[in-house]
């Protein structure tokens, strides 16, 4: 035999599992050649090939083994980067739309034992389509050398898009002088007014599944009833023609011959006589089945969650929008329920988030399965839920039904691998109108609704108020204030005495931080919750350590040496890890003994 490509001889069979990479398939042939004059012939004819050599698993990935220096210029990917799906796979860079043609034509006839030769696109490493060409077949193998392994193929691509190109402008320019009637890819008709077809071409047959445009227009005799899934369709096309005289991109649902709906678009014009009086209408169908699904498909992921199904936040929004205008005609309220998961970060955090998304989609079956039909359950987020449930007025003890079922549904245990997990959640509720008149602003108070049930230990709902709502903004208020008097130094340090009521003598001190703001003391107790929560806690805290020590250091050269100071160590200093070792830094630097120095914490330490 010779190869195709180099006229070259062929001697022994190719074996794919030989160490040396030197046996390689060209074309439909195999190359075997001493050493060296067989590596360097070999490596030049691979060189020189307009193309790609290559061996592949048939595999998901059609994972490579081998692959020729032509790989660069057909794919814009090195041979290393495609060896063995190290940077991508070639099913990756396949054009989506013909991996399973080209997956089922190869699939056949390795099955058949066949030479495969398949023509489709590939998508190029600078993100341009690319036309190949690809001949290949199965590589002998026995079951010892390989087992238990996907089948290989080899096999040579070739880039056939110039050729491609040129082809298409010839067709078309074929199509230009040849019967378009007799040979378009689009459905061509004429029809009567009165609904009758005169004419069909085959392609139009095809897309209706009748066999010949005969049977279509002996069967079709009233195309408006018979043809139409929606009748009325047939009336709003003959206003139009009445009205433009023509139609474009006229779409509808229209039965084929074994009644299966499909989608498709019409452009069409009215043909009149010398008189003007309508002689037909003469147009254009196409099956767009494929793009309207495809539309639905992408309009699907675009307002709803890709882990449960739910509707998202953009679907949420719309709905919520149409309730208030829904409501503003039936006087009907309606309520927003914010759903939070309670410490749902620990389980993500401890077991994964493989575990996490599992209860996600319990729960979110959980909550489809309370609430009413009427009512919409949507994933915004995380572990984040919102119910919208409809027709509620301000009826507090109905919701609070509905709310108590979620509680409770939330509160089952649930199995999963093995492990029993128990999870509550935290409710926000705002009602329309009287918590919001839009989307957002429902949302937020929810929101701030579920938080307060946070602040009230979790496991529980609450309504929304306008008090709380004020509480909260005016601590983000003072959270911001906080970090301002940080920044600038802005707190003192008092000194408490501690008398001995016998002697009256002073025998301690407790160190008592004070935050003046615009000439007024803050209350501790307004101040310091919010800089525990923030972690703002923790450089206040460093602050009235050192000033305590240093403190200290001063009472030490005057006749106060000797008194010692107790200072308050919040539960959030006291679980940091360099706790001790800042004490230590703090009493050496000032030169303060250790006895001087006492720390106070709370219960909730």
């Amino acid at each position: 035999m010779r190869c195709c490509h180099c006229e070259a001889v062929l001697a022994e069979p190719f074996y794919p599992e030989y160490p040396n990479p030197m046996n390689m398939f060209i074309g439909n042939s195999l190359i075997v050649r001493k050493q060296p004059e067989r590596e360097q012939m070999l490596e030049m004819l691979l060189s020189e090939l307009d193309g790609m050599v290559y061996r592949c698993r048939q595999d998901e990935h059609w994972t490579m083994e081998f692959v020729s220096e032509g790989c660069f210029k057909l794919t814009g990917y090195h041979p290393d980067e495609l060896l063995g799906n190290a940077r991508i796979s070639y099913e990756s860079i396949t054009h989506p739309d013909d991996r399973q043609r080209v997956r089922d034509q190869v699939s056949q006839a390795l099955a058949a034992n066949t030479t495969f030769n398949i023509e489709y696109r590939l998508v190029h490493a600078n993100g341009s389509i690319v036309w190949v060409w690809e001949r290949g077949t199965a590589v002998a193998s026995s079951d010892e050398q390989r087992p238990h392994q996907p089948q290989l193929i080899h096999g040579f691509i070739q880039d056939i898009t110039q050729r491609y190109l040129q082809e298409k402008a010839l067709r078309e320019a074929e199509y230009r002088y040849r019967s378009i009637f007799e040979n378009a890819n689009e459905g061509i008709f004429q029809t009567t007014a009165d609904g009758h077809y005169l004419e069909v071409n085959p392609a139009l047959a095809a897309i209706y599944g009748y066999d010949t445009p005969a049977e279509l227009c002996q069967a079709l005799v009233d195309i408006g009833q018979q043809l139409y899934v929606d009748a009325g369709r047939r009336i709003a096309f003959k206003e139009l023609m009445r009205k433009d005289g023509m139609v474009n991109n006229f779409e509808s649902q229209v039965y084929k011959k074994n009644r299966s709906v499909i989608w498709i678009s019409e452009n069409a014009h009215v043909v009149r006589d010398a008189e003007g009086n309508i002689l037909y209408y003469e147009g254009t169908v196409e099956d767009i089945t494929a793009r309207k699904h495809y539309e639905q498909r992408i309009a699907y992921q675009a307002t709803h969650d890709v882990l449960t199904g739910l509707p998202n936040r953009a679907l949420l929004a719309e709905r919520i929008e149409k309730a208030i205008l829904l409501s503003a005609e039936t006087n009907n309220g309606f309520a927003v329920v914010f759903i939070d998961i309670d410490h749902f970060k620990g389980i993500n955090d401890t077991l994964g988030h493989a575990t996490g998304d599992v209860l996600i989609k319990k729960i979110a079956e959980r909550l489809v399965n309370t609430v009413r039909t009427v009512d919409m359950v949507a994933r915004i987020g995380g572990d984040e839920f919102v119910l919208l449930l409809d027709g509620v007025k301000h009826d507090y003890s109905f919701i609070a039904t509905i709310i108590e079922r979620v509680l409770t549904v939330i509160r089952k245990p649930c199995a999963l691998g093995g492990r029993e997990f128990t999870l509550s959640c935290s409710m926000g509720i705002a009602l329309h109108p009287a918590d919001g008149m839009d989307a957002d602003t429902l949302l937020k108070n929810a929101d701030i609704a579920m938080y307060q049930a946070k602040e009230a230990g979790r496991n529980n709902y609450q309504f929304f108020t306008q008090e709380f709502n004020r509480t909260l903004m005016e601590n983000h208020e003072l959270q911001q204030q906080l970090r301002q008097a940080i920044q600038h130094n802005s707190f003192e340090m008092y000194y408490q005495p501690i008398v001995d009521a016998a002697t009256g003598r002073v025998i301690k001190a407790e160190a008592l931080l004070r935050w003046s703001k615009e000439g007024q003391f803050v209350s501790p107790s307004r101040f310091i919750p919010i800089a525990e929560n923030t972690g703002l806690i923790e450089p206040i805290g460093a602050w009235a350590l050192d000033t305590v020590c240093a403190q200290l250091a001063q009472w030490q050269r005057s006749k106060l040496a000797g008194i010692p100071v107790s200072i308050n160590i919040s539960p959030r200093q006291f679980n940091q890890p360099g706790l001790i070792s800042s004490i230590q830094d703090a009493l050496e630097l000032h030169g303060v003994s250790p006895s001087l120095l006492e720390l106070e914490i709370t219960e909730n330490c």
